[in-house]
């Protein structure tokens, strides 16, 4: 082998390496010194609300999950929502009654913003209503009139992982309609993101996430909701925020909101979440690894628990990113990474310290 060669192999290593650490550097401290940039506030954050049904609550995770469901609960009821003879859930994940529990409980608040047909911002997870309300129709499709009518977890019991699918919702078609009147009795609804603000009235931090159907797309309605959210929360005196999974949203608040704590959300890829189309599967793996980072250039990283030894996160932290996890869910969990991570996105056990 020719010494030509090795420097050859050598010198393109170093570039390669120096190309990484370039895409995966956060946001410099003189650039956070000049907008005036808050730190991400040091408390646990409650993933979809403190809630007693959704998200984490599985049979794995049983063991601890019962004392958070009772939690969330009792404080949903302190604040006004429900009551002990409430026969069904009284406060499911991204519901006011969730977000008020929180407050009540101390916890941060982690949620998720999508937009109705006629243009609301709503806070809600996932792109449609199938595993929260058993109903299969999408955010997209229906106006915030209609939410308001749509129960989340409607015959379910405390502690449900996903909801009942509604009569007709497995036809294909599905041919679920909205009821013309709301249901009676006590229940949760998708609620505007206007609302759950003035819920929480600043009584904890937020992480609020921009939620979109492509990651790898961008287009005018996601712009709108980008102007949209942020209009609200430049009304908004609570400290927050931001988050989004899509680099060009986190690079929206780069240009346009430069004093706001912007994150960029990521994970590895792997098991049956990952994409199966080669080239969706490579995007994933370059944003896993937070090759896109150089667009966003965010203050913190919000990444899978798993994924804290990873060198890319120990890369962007030791450039000065915080390293955010996501989502943890027993005890075990956050012995495993608490050493990896300066904040923590919990769901489905009480942390120790609360």
């Amino acid at each position: 082998m020719s010494k030509s060669f090795v420097n050859k192999v050598l010198l393109g290593g170093a570039v390669a390496a120096g190309a990484a650490v370039w895409a995966i550097a956060p946001r410099t401290f003189s650039d956070k010194r000049r907008n005036y940039v808050p730190a991400v506030p040091d408390v646990w954050y409650a993933h979809r609300g403190l809630h007693d049904a959704g998200s984490g609550l599985t049979a794995q995770y049983a063991n601890e999950s019962g004392e958070y469901v009772a939690l969330a609960r009792r404080m949903a009821m302190k604040a006004g929502y429900g009551s002990p003879d409430t026969p069904g859930v009284i406060a499911p994940e991204n519901s006011l009654a969730a977000f008020a529990a929180a407050c009540e409980a101390g916890y941060g608040i982690e949620l998720d913003l999508q937009m109705t047909r006629d243009g609301e911002v709503v806070v809600v997870h996932d792109g449609d209503l199938m595993r929260v309300a058993g109903d299969p129709r999408r955010i997209a499709d229906l106006t915030y009139d209609e939410l308001t009518r749509i129960p989340l977890f409607p015959t379910d019991a405390p502690g449900a992982c996903k909801a009942a699918p509604l009569p007709l919702a497995l036809e294909e078609p599905p041919l679920v309609t909205t009821p013309d009147n709301a249901p009676e009795g006590y229940y949760q609804h998708v609620p505007l993101f206007a609302d759950v603000l003035k819920v929480v009235a600043g009584r904890v931090p937020l992480i609020v996430e921009y939620k979109f159907d492509d990651n790898s797309k961008w287009d005018p309605r996601d712009v709108e909701l980008m102007e949209k959210g942020d209009a609200l929360l430049q009304a908004y005196s609570g400290k927050y925020v931001i988050e989004s999974f899509n680099p060009a949203a986190v690079n929206w608040y780069k240009e346009n909101r430069p004093e706001v704590c912007r994150g960029q959300l990521s994970w590895w890829p792997y098991g049956e979440d990952k994409p199966t189309d080669p080239v969706a599967l490579g995007k994933e793996y370059a944003a896993g690894a937070l090759l896109f980072d150089w667009i966003s250039r965010p203050d913190f990283v919000a990444y899978d628990w798993k994924g804290g030894n990873s060198p890319q996160v120990k890369l962007a932290r030791f450039m000065g990113a915080v390293p955010v996890s996501w989502t943890v869910r027993s005890r075990d969990e956050y012995a495993q990474c608490c050493d990896q991570f300066d904040r923590h996105i919990f769901e489905a056990f009480v942390p120790d310290e609360q």
